[in-house]
């Protein structure tokens, strides 16, 4: 039987040389065709506007693709969207496997909208089978993709997962902080994960260097219990829920 690797040996670097070449997904090499492709954007946006133009209150729901149903995680997000849809928000994610699809079908169990902006890659993410009819939008680019996420969201919770979690973490917090986004609670789930991110922003960002301020901070939430989500989504609309710009 073999041996289970160690959390070392499964993010031990692969030698440069030894690396797969990976296809760019939707790559031209004629620049002549740009101005060609700002119809491709401009259709992407219209596309994901009258999508979500009577939508209502939604909350973004991310994490990892890796989780496998019947795995912790993937019922942590499945209970996350049944939660959401049973208090009236609409549920969105990413539109892919493991934590969306999770929350995707709580949403959908639980008699609520589930909504997936599915991304094209070059490994043919396809999307999940628990988006309702009709709330699909797949995007080429990753930009317009987070311009939906950001305007129609009235909280982003952030399940354990990659890259991609914190990117749009990142990017939420970024539009916040500087201005380009209404303030919305980004709530990130799971202390034991998120903690070691959550205090280097706090404890080296903040305090060690004053790189960011202590009201930075004041929208994101670290927390375990699911049942702390609504209420903390609550008080940042006292006067009823909108768009973040």
């Amino acid at each position: 039987m073999n041996k289970p690797l160690s959390s070392d040996q499964r993010c031990e670097k692969t030698p440069a040389d030894a690396l797969p070449v990976k296809p760019v997904s939707g790559r031209d090499t004629d620049f002549m065709v740009d101005g060609w492709r700002v119809f491709k954007i401009m259709a992407e946006f219209v596309s994901g506007f009258e999508t979500m133009s009577e939508t209502g209150p939604a909350v973004t729901v991310f994490g990892s693709t890796r989780e496998a149903p019947g795995s912790i995680g993937y019922a942590l997000a499945r209970n996350a969207g049944a939660l959401l849809a049973r208090e009236g928000f609409a549920v969105i994610t990413g539109g892919g496997p493991g934590a969306m699809e999770a929350a995707n079908r709580g949403a959908q169990e639980a008699g609520g909208i589930s909504i997936g902006f599915n991304i094209s890659l070059p490994n043919q993410q396809r999307p999940n089978r628990y988006i309702d009819n009709g709330r699909l939008v797949t995007f080429q680019y990753f930009f317009v993709r987070k311009v939906m996420f950001l305007k129609y969201s009235q909280a982003f919770i952030a399940l354990p997962g990659g890259f991609g979690t914190l990117d749009e973490v990142s990017e939420a917090i970024t539009l916040i902080q500087t201005g380009k986004s209404a303030r919305f609670p980004v709530i990130l789930i799971g202390r034991a994960y998120w903690d070691g991110f959550y205090g280097w922003v706090r404890d080296t960002m903040c305090g060690s260097h004053g790189y960011i301020d202590t009201s930075d901070l004041d929208f994101i939430y670290l927390e375990d219990d699911l049942d702390r989500v609504v209420p903390i989504i609550r008080s940042f609309y006292p006067e009823g829920y909108s768009l973040n710009f």
